[in-house]
């Protein structure tokens, strides 16, 4: 009797994995208003500059930098979204709402196992990462035919990494 009391709080104790998709979800939806709010102020510089007609300096890179890091907070969001369910789908129950929509969705956040949700989330925080290279490399300064070597080897670099990316996971 004191052994199955005992695996019942124990079972039960996998409810606390709901704290980390509630609070994964409020960070998703933190992530997505912040980087809403970043493509507004981008639009709204564009549109002043338009209107205005007067063109700061650099303001192609204050442009591309300021989507490029809207993007990036997007990306990161997307990270707790599949972590929040993907958490729910593993501990807690099978979510139901996505059973019934047959669409591309459910195919998505269907989790079944912690290497899936490893994978899936690994994948995106790379996304996440290259990202913030390209980011890098578009504000970063060019002075001598050795910096744009560089900037070369890192571009086929990352592109290959990617590659290799895509390819894990598929069958052959």
């Amino acid at each position: 009797m004191l052994e199955k009391i005992f695996e019942s709080g124990l079972w039960s104790s996998r409810f606390m994995v709901l704290m980390a998709v509630i609070f994964g979800i409020i960070g998703a939806i933190a992530l997505f208003i912040v980087a809403s709010f970043d493509i507004y102020d981008t639009a709204k510089l564009v549109i002043n500059t338009y209107i205005n007609h007067h063109h700061p300096e650099h303001f192609h890179e204050l442009i591309v930098g300021g989507v490029i890091g809207a993007v990036d907070l997007y990306l990161i969001g997307v990270v707790m979204l599949l972590f929040s369910f993907g958490l729910y789908e593993l501990f807690i129950s099978d979510i139901d709402a996505a059973r019934e929509d047959n669409t591309r969705q459910n195919k998505i956040l269907s989790i079944h196992s912690l290497d899936q949700l490893k994978d899936k989330i690994s994948k995106v925080i790379v996304m996440v990462l290259v990202v913030g290279f390209f980011k890098k490399v578009g504000l970063a300064s060019y002075q001598s035919p050795l910096d744009l070597l560089y900037l070369a080897l890192s571009i086929t670099a990352v592109s290959v990494g990617l590659y290799f990316l895509s390819k894990v996971g598929h069958k052959h």
